[in-house]
């Protein structure tokens, strides 16, 4: 099976610097795409209208999945390549990208995502578990954070590495292939996930239609991630996003009394790291925030 650049629509949604996105358009742009839609989401500095590029702009900041819906709406394509906006992608990407994910169609793709130091982001997932997430809380297993049986505790599936080619739970939002008429019947991304959580909720349900995850290894892209946006807020969007998803496939409450759990296994272990002479570690404060942290989601 062949896939053509013809047949598929770039979504970009964009909200912060135009500079960013505007490098990731021009490249994809450069690489003969059926289509490229940005949709500006209320970004406080708008998006410049672009020769080729259909502007889509939104009255009301809703987030990833509103956005993504907004351009998938919009599409003409068949399939859409949806990309963050502080991707940098190579000049083979998209052909490379549809090449990969052709023998899998109908189906879900990713390719191998790298930071700026060529370090791979875990983006093949497991459907996400309390066990994971209560792994993931507890700080006194950080110093273990490289270990494989630790990387696989916590979700991330370890067989997806650049270079593999292999089916997984899910697959991390940053670069994604999907189906247009799918992720249509489907309903898109739930825009009550305002950030995170998202991708793994749609995955879900378009595996419920009979839609496989494909991680495809031998592609890559660069992914900043983050730079944007302060560490604390988004650990509080995170938590939130995944007590919204343990409220809408199960696990709310077993979620929120582990999480709890371990955070007193925290404060445990910062007392006594306090008491070897770590004055850099304030014990009750940490607990406070984590706490607070669990108040968050719905109940």
């Amino acid at each position: 099976m062949t896939i053509r650049a013809e047949t598929c629509t770039l979504v970009v949604a964009h909200f912060g610097d135009p500079e960013v996105a505007m490098r990731l358009v021009v490249s994809a742009s450069c690489q003969l795409i059926h289509q490229v839609i940005v949709v500006d989401d209320c970004s406080p500095i708008p998006f410049p209208e672009t020769d080729g590029v259909t502007v889509i702009r939104r009255e009301v900041n809703g987030g990833f999945g509103a956005a993504v819906n907004t351009g998938a709406h919009a599409a003409t394509g068949d399939l859409l390549m949806i990309l963050n906006s502080d991707l940098e992608i190579g000049p083979t990407f998209v052909s490379d990208f549809l090449e990969a994910s052709a023998p899998f169609q109908p189906a879900v793709t990713g390719p191998a995502v790298l930071d700026r130091a060529g370090d791979t982001a875990y983006t093949g997932r497991h459907f996400p578990t309390v066990g994971h997430q209560t792994t993931e809380w507890l700080t006194p297993l950080a110093r273990f954070r490289d270990r494989p049986q630790l990387h696989e505790a916590v979700g991330h599936d370890t067989r997806a590495v650049p270079g593999a080619t292999v089916a997984v739970d899910w697959l991390v939002g940053a670069a994604l292939l999907i189906p247009r008429a799918a992720f249509l019947e489907v309903g898109g991304f739930d825009e009550s996930f305002h950030m995170n959580s998202e991708e793994v909720d749609l995955q879900r349900r378009l595996r419920a239609h009979g839609l496989p995850s494909v991680f495809v290894g031998t592609v890559s892209v660069m992914h900043e991630g983050g730079a944007s946006s302060d560490p604390a807020l988004r650990r509080r969007w995170l938590v939130d996003s995944r007590f919204m998803y343990a409220e809408k496939w199960g696990g709310a409450r077993r979620l929120r009394t582990a999480l709890r759990a371990a955070t007193a296994v925290n404060l445990a272990s910062n007392v006594a790291r306090r008491a070897a002479g770590n004055s850099a570690v304030h014990p009750l404060a940490t607990a406070r925030e984590e706490w607070s942290l669990t108040t968050g989601g719905p109940r």
